[in-house]
């Protein structure tokens, strides 16, 4: 049984921001931040080591592009000895006008053709670039060519892994991996995402696949919440505030659960979050409704709340993981 207010680990990066706030208040005197990393407690100290999540939590914040990269699957990681690939999914919290991000090629080419445009550069020319737009949601099945632009804050969910094959990186001086990236890139156009559903006046599932589900939950001013986690889940504050058990939640804020359950108390003014935890399938009981602060509890969910097919549409996702927005 485990319920922890995660930490924050801090990642450099040339494209990355000088100010974080209000989503941390950690010093960027050494460089630009680009990436959040929410860890649970132990995993930040050797001799409290804590068992490896399947899921890894991240803010990322840009103000140059990223490199165009491809992330591999399950059976390519293996077979160049890592623990398991990489399929992801974004959530735009923020994006200045005109900002965007590329998700796939804009129509199909030959792995000799895709080889030519990164040598000479034109691959940031044949990418899919669409705008995007805060509460954008786009999932980034392994195998999928992609990058984000700049002036983009977002939230990711994954696999845990930093397995990426870059093929274009801005002239910066970092390594590319052209071989490997072009091996196991699908050289081709975006395939259509299916779109949210909502679950209840509370939740919306955002995406499904095989890996992970990912809701965005919109929590009444004074109510109060049960939460409920079988398996790994991991909860980020967005906008507004409360209380999860011993834990004050402001934005920025995450808890990992594990095996346990725990009361939410929202804030005066309400509580955005986004709700993830491992795949294929939807859990419906993950919240339930207890009533308002210092009411008596009352049920509003139960498993039979989960619309007809969402089960079904998570199934094929993951059989069909090409899918995008």
């Amino acid at each position: 049984m485990t319920i922890e207010h995660a930490i924050v680990r801090t990642k450099p990066k040339p494209w990355g921001s000088l100010d974080l706030r209000p989503w941390s208040l950690a010093s960027t005197r050494d460089g630009p931040i680009g990436e959040l990393w929410f860890e649970r407690p132990g995993l930040a100290a050797p001799n409290l080591a804590a068992p490896k999540t399947a899921l890894l939590l991240k803010m990322l914040f840009t103000t140059e592009p990223l490199s165009i990269q491809v992330h591999p699957d399950d059976a390519f990681a293996r077979s160049i000895g890592l623990a398991n690939g990489k399929t992801e999914a974004w959530y735009i919290v923020s994006a200045i006008p005109g900002a965007k991000v590329a998700v796939g090629l804009n129509y199909p080419r030959s792995a000799a053709e895709l080889r030519a445009a990164v040598t000479d550069g034109s691959i940031a020319d044949i990418v899919h670039w669409q705008p995007v737009h805060p509460g954008d949601v786009i999932f980034i099945p392994a195998g999928t060519i992609h990058a984000i632009g700049a002036g983009i804050v977002l939230v990711e969910i994954q696999q845990h892994s930093d397995a990426t094959f870059r093929l274009f990186d801005y002239g910066r001086e970092r390594q590319l991996h052209i071989e490997n990236a072009i091996a196991v890139a699908t050289a081709g156009p975006r395939e259509i995402q299916l779109p949210a559903e909502r679950l209840s006046g509370a939740r919306t599932v955002l995406t499904v696949n095989s890996y992970f589900a990912l809701e965005q939950t919109d929590l009444a001013p004074g109510s109060v919440w049960m939460l409920d986690a079988p398996k790994e889940t991991w909860l980020l504050a967005i906008e507004g505030h409360a209380q999860l058990g011993s834990t004050r939640l402001a934005p920025g804020d995450a808890v990992f659960l594990e095996a346990d359950h725990a009361e939410i108390e929202v804030g005066a003014n309400g509580l955005k979050a986004l709700l993830a935890y491992p795949g294929p399938k939807v859990n419906p009981a993950a919240l339930t409704e207890r009533g308002a602060a210092g009411a008596s509890c009352v049920s509003h969910a139960s498993p039979s709340a989960l619309p007809a097919g969402l089960e079904t549409a998570a199934l094929k996702q993951s059989e069909t993981p090409n899918w995008l927005l």
